[in-house]
């Protein structure tokens, strides 16, 4: 018969830990559920089912996954997933287990590579067990955020939302800045993004207003924002000209169709007299021309 630990799919590792210090209730839960508790000797690699996501993730979209996957695949996993057992989570938060499944550990931080795992079809994945960072869904924010505040890959707005749940948490901008060991400035030219219009906010999202002159907008009144995105939209794309001009008043002058070559004069001769016709020819003809006239004449008799 298979035990709790089989069917969950935990390491064997896991398997044979045995409690340090934990009480016969806890380790009773603990092996009725597949949660491990903190007296447990960690493993430092699980299969991937046992993995969760984390549910109070800052992000709220795991983004450019397959990009990641690759790496995943050729370069292995370089740095583990910093995580909580599930016992720690749930005392934590005994209301937030929606998308934990049967999973014994909840990922605290590295919720994108635990995603791209799953696509890239790894079987195991590095752990590091910390069940301070579940302490409160704040911390496990806090924790999020910090081990984010450098990646590129975290949206602005995402970001900024984030933020502004710390200040709820924490009461001030300047205890976040002191937490986050960044400067007020820092935090308030990120929270602005939230005074963005809708309209504005889903430019934001979407790249076509971008982050540095959106802060500055969000620090307007709402009923000047709009002017001021349209004008920094059209300095970073301004309209095209237009190839041709729309009126006379604005064309510019036509350049001079070249002039046709002036026509060769006509000549008149009312005589029949050899030497008169010489005469003519020779005044009305350049040499050249008299030359061709007098060899053609020749061929003619």
């Amino acid at each position: 018969m298979s035990s709790k630990a089989d069917k969950l799919g935990v390491s064997a590792s896991f398997a044979r830990a045995q409690p340090v210090g934990v009480s016969s209730r806890r380790a009773a839960i603990a092996e009725a559920t597949g949660a491990p508790t903190s007296g447990v000797v960690p493993p430092s690699e699980v299969p991937i089912e046992a993995l969760a996501h984390n549910p109070f993730n800052l992000r709220e979209d795991l983004t450019e996954l397959d990009e990641l996957a690759a790496s995943l695949i050729s370069r292995g996993q370089l740095q583990p997933l910093a995580v909580a057992t599930r016992m720690a989570f749930m005392e934590a938060h005994p209301g937030a287990t929606d998308g934990l499944g049967r999973a014994p550990y909840v990922v605290i931080d590295g919720n994108r590579r635990l995603a791209a795992a799953h696509l890239a079809g790894l079987k195991t994945m590095h752990i590091h067990v910390n069940d301070a960072l579940s302490a409160s869904s704040s911390d496990i924010l806090e924790s999020a955020l910090i081990a984010n505040i450098h990646r590129v890959d975290v949206a602005p707005m995402d970001q900024a939302r984030a933020l502004q749940e710390l200040v709820d948490v924490h009461g001030s901008q300047a205890q976040v800045a002191k937490r986050l060991g960044k400067t007020g400035a820092w935090v308030s030219q990120r929270l602005a993004l939230l005074n963005l219009t809708p309209e504005l906010q889903d430019k934001v999202e979407s790249g076509e207003l971008k982050v540095e002159p959106a802060r500055r907008i969000g620090r307007l009144p709402q009923e000047a924002q709009e002017a001021a995105a349209d004008e920094t939209l059209n300095t970073v794309n301004p309209p095209r000209q237009r190839t041709h001009p729309v009126n006379a008043v604005n064309a510019t002058p036509a350049a001079p169709a070249p002039s046709a070559p002036p026509a060769s004069p006509r000549i008149t001769i009312s005589t029949n007299s050899p030497e008169t016709i010489a005469d003519a020819l020779t005044a009305h003809l350049t040499p050249d021309d008299l030359k061709a006239v007098t060899e053609l004449l020749m061929t003619r008799i």
